[in-house]
């Protein structure tokens, strides 16, 4: 969808992280005549000018098509990272399912694919200095989660190579956070019972310093903006989208007046594994070990192509949301309810 007014948007992954910034933002934009929201479950949110269909894109049966029909653009951001310790699952409904929208995309004819890939599709790359898009983009085998980014990299290549009459962006952003997803992710990364109050300055004095361990972040909010932009461009590829400064030990530290103390790779990555096989972490040491290795990115392009640019430091993303761990804060949907631990 270019600049003209009026168009219908569809949003897969509605009720996400993600996907209840980017609905607000459309629903207020004067340009956009209406939003689908595909879910697997329908919200009791109701924005202006959106409506809500079921939508499980692991299942075979389900009609994309009808869905999409006589839509000017679909943004993909459905994604499960549950179960960890069955990539067989994870595959079906990430991979399969993306495939699934990819094709359905062509079949109704829509004109633009907003995809959301992410840093974790990159190859390993440098801590020292930032990359641009042609990066490679192979992941990192070991973490599912990378290996399913990855592997849609390549099945865009191939969609896009049989079908140029599409628009195909590739959002490729780095950690996402804002205060309404604190209760999910801690329940994604850190598990259902882990007590959110803990994150206290005052309650960790030190604060692990494992080397390779520097990621950047970004408010969900400054990268729905992104995606909205992309909607009203004719830009086609990827582009990366982080806030400065990168985030690292000294980083967090000053932030939470923690004193960094240097750890091995290998006793945090132990540590991690045993929690992970004990199944009291869901997040797995194999993505601990991708997390190690990614590259930060630079993000000129989105800024001299979309005139995207984060209103929100890196710091101040992770202050909201250490604030929203502490508080159990949440949103009006199902994957995004609030809850308070400990």
């Amino acid at each position: 969808m270019s600049s003209e007014t009026g168009g219908r948007i569809v949003v897969t992954g509605a009720t996400g992280n993600v996907g209840t910034s980017l609905v607000r933002l459309l629903a207020e934009d004067e340009r956009v005549g209406s939003v689908q929201g595909l879910a697997r479950r329908i919200p009791d949110w109701s924005p202006a000018r959106t409506e809500w269909s079921a939508v499980d894109l692991g299942a075979e049966d389900t009609d994309l098509v009808e869905e999409f029909d006589g839509a000017d653009a679909v943004v993909h951001l459905a994604w499960a990272f549950h179960p960890t310790h069955d990539p067989a699952v994870t595959w079906s409904t990430n991979v399969l399912g993306s495939i699934r929208v990819f094709e359905a995309v062509a079949a109704a004819k829509v004109p633009a694919l907003v995809h959301a890939s992410s840093v974790g599709a990159y190859s390993p790359g440098p801590k020292d200095r930032s990359v641009d898009e042609s990066w490679p983009t192979h992941g990192w085998p070991g973490a599912a989660y990378c290996r399913e980014k990855a592997y849609l990299e390549r099945a865009l290549d191939s969609f896009e190579h049989q079908h140029p009459s599409v628009r195909v962006v590739r959002m490729r952003p780095a950690f996402l956070f804002k205060q309404e997803s604190a209760s999910e992710q801690r329940r994604i990364l850190g598990g259902r019972f882990l007590p959110g109050p803990i994150v206290r300055p005052d309650l960790l004095p030190v604060l692990p310093d494992v080397p390779g361990l520097r990621v950047q972040a970004l408010h969900t909010d400054d990268a729905a903006e992104a995606y909205r932009l992309a909607l009203h461009s004719e830009a086609r590829g990827a582009f990366n989208i982080a806030a400065e400064p990168p985030v690292d030990a000294a980083v967090l530290g000053e932030m939470l007046g923690a004193r960094p103390v240097r750890l091995p790779r290998a006793a945090a990555r132990s540590a991690l594994a045993a929690a992970w096989g004990l199944h009291l972490l869901p997040a797995s040491p194999h993505l601990f070990d991708a997390v190690l290795r990614l590259p930060l990115m630079d993000c000129a392009r989105a800024r001299d192509e979309l005139g995207w640019h984060p209103e929100r430091t890196a710091v101040e993303v992770l202050k909201e949301f250490l604030e929203g761990m502490r508080r159990g804060e949440g949103a009006e949907t199902e994957p995004m309810r609030g809850r308070k631990v400990g």
